[in-house]
């Protein structure tokens, strides 16, 4: 089987299901203001089979985590604290992932970018999320997942590229750097700042909202256009430079995942993000 690696359709999906294919399906519901929300989406329904992966438990390290590899406000946990919790679910390298949310993917590309980050090559997002399975005829379950005997899942040589704080301070202002901000423009430009305590952005970065990756039903708009955008964004800029983020290092994976399926290239991702970058009053800040 030729595994999915960015994005699988509702169809797709059915078909893998139907071959028995070696599969795990992520349900990573989340509302930010909400936390407790994506439990209880997940209870009233999910796709069958699916199990539940939260964006505070499991895909974030606990707050004050010494093992923690970014900071900000949902830090990464240690590739082999990630990997226990796999293994702690009966996934292991032979598996096809499958990751979706009902948010416009926004919380699913997290777990798409940390298996990748764990060498894990064969994780693709739903396309459409939820809402495209609902509209396909997908079956639904509710309640808890059906547990599955653990395994020994090992994190191999990184398939994605994480910048830390001091890499992407060293290179701010170099043309071998591009940083892309993946939040709304309001926020950007530091007119509102609802989460963090200081409003702005990293000097230098440009702005791409990660919704403006999305068509009107929710789904990856097509490659052409993905790759006119980012070049237009980009204006000559070099891809390979390119570093994603956002306030927490979540909503940046959707444009990362946009440049690849547009031909870019894989780029990095900045998973502390603005919420890391402005914890420290010394690092410059800019507005507008």
């Amino acid at each position: 089987m030729t595994p999915y690696t960015l994005l699988i359709s509702a169809e797709q999906l059915q078909s893998l299901q139907f071959d028995a294919a070696p599969l795990m399906l992520f349900d990573c519901s989340f509302e930010l203001t909400q936390p407790e929300a994506g439990d209880q989406q997940y209870q009233q329904q999910h796709i069958a089979g699916a199990v539940r992966a939260d964006l505070d438990r499991h895909l974030s390290a606990a707050k004050g985590a010494s093992d923690a590899a970014s900071g900000g406000r949902h830090p990464l946990p240690s590739r082999d604290a990630f990997a226990r919790w796999l293994g702690s679910l009966g996934f292991d390298h032979t598996m096809q992932a499958v990751t979706y949310d009902r948010q416009g993917g926004v919380y699913c590309g997290r777990l798409w970018w940390m298996l990748k980050w764990l060498g894990h090559e064969a994780v693709a997002v739903l396309d459409g999320g939820l809402q495209a399975w609902q509209a396909h005829g997908g079956a639904l379950a509710s309640g808890d997942a059906v547990a599955r005997p653990p395994s020994q899942f090992q994190p191999t040589a990184a398939l994605a590229r994480l910048a830390t704080t001091q890499q992407v301070q060293q290179q701010l202002g170099r043309s071998a750097q591009t940083l892309v901000d993946a939040r709304g423009a309001p926020r950007f430009r530091g007119e509102v700042e609802p989460l963090d305590p200081v409003a702005g952005h990293i000097p230098g970065a440009l702005n791409r909202p990660y919704g403006d990756n999305l068509d009107a039903n929710g789904s990856y708009k097509p490659a052409a256009a993905l790759r006119q955008e980012f070049e237009a964004l980009l204006a000559g800029r070099d891809p390979a430079g390119v570093v994603h983020h956002c306030g927490s290092g979540v909503s940046a994976v959707p444009n990362l995942i946009a440049m690849e399926l547009a031909g870019l290239g894989r780029a990095a991702l900045y998973a502390g993000s603005w919420s890391e970058w402005c914890s420290d009053a010394s690092r410059p800040m800019a507005q507008g």
